[in-house]
């Protein structure tokens, strides 16, 4: 398959060579520090806002726990389907990365054999981004920047083209929401199972929420001595 950017005058990288640049002017401590988050660090900072957001939903519970815990599952599972769908990609597009075709770029991680289109990581990112944005939006909308952050990330690391980004976050968005119907539909009724279940409700809703809700179906039977006892007296 063609390379999808050969000349230095295509926009892609002159993209690609102005952010990239940034690394060049940068003090070698700070291109340490783009590499570790742009590699490893918000994927985990992805994770740690996913379990916050699991946290959030579960302590304040209500009907709508069941369902946006199960939305919140959906997330993980959508990257990783999402990783899957882009493996075909980049084997159909072939596009090799920056640093072969292109001198001068400041690369920050070695050993990157493979192919450069879709970016994975940008990929994971905005499918976990959008997917927390289907169940929480405070937490989405904090999650789709931390996508954005990792996409400039790959970019500057001098790893991906900038269109291999957008292709990433293309991707895993669509697959988050154009699945999101049927996953949801499948999740969702586990969720209430699991809510249900004595030893692992506490994963759906915390124990003294879910004491609470029952707590106060019992309220209305509760009264009705009382009320029986009033109409007594009356009499």
């Amino acid at each position: 398959m063609a390379v999808l950017a050969e000349s230095g005058s295509n926009p892609d990288v002159e993209l690609l060579y102005d952010i990239n640049g940034l690394a060049k002017d940068a003090p070698h401590w700070f291109d340490r520090v783009m590499e570790f988050v742009g590699e490893y660090g918000l994927l985990l900072a992805m994770v740690l806002l996913i379990l916050g957001c699991w946290w959030s939903v579960r302590r304040r519970g209500g009907e709508d726990a069941a369902p946006s815990v199960a939305a919140l599952v959906w997330a993980p599972l959508a990257a990783g389907l999402a990783v899957l769908v882009n493996v075909p990609i980049r084997g159909f597009v072939e596009r090799p990365r920056p640093f072969v075709d292109h001198q001068g770029l400041d690369v920050l991680v070695s050993g990157k054999t493979d192919f450069s289109f879709v970016s994975d990581h940008a990929t994971i990112t905005m499918a976990l981004g959008v997917g927390l944005f289907v169940a929480h939006r405070r937490f989405g909308l904090i999650g789709i920047g931390l996508a954005l952050l990792e996409g400039f990330c790959r970019v500057y690391m001098g790893v991906h083209y900038p269109t291999d980004v957008v292709g990433g976050f293309a991707l895993g968005t669509a697959v988050v929401l154009l699945l999101s119907p049927p996953a949801t539909a499948l999740l969702t009724p586990l969720m209430r199972a699991v809510e249900r279940s004595p030893r692992a409700g506490w994963l759906v809703r915390r124990r003294s929420a879910a004491a609470g809700d029952r707590g106060n179906t019992l309220l209305p039977s509760a009264r009705k001595p009382l009320d029986t006892e009033e109409r007594d007296l009356a009499a």
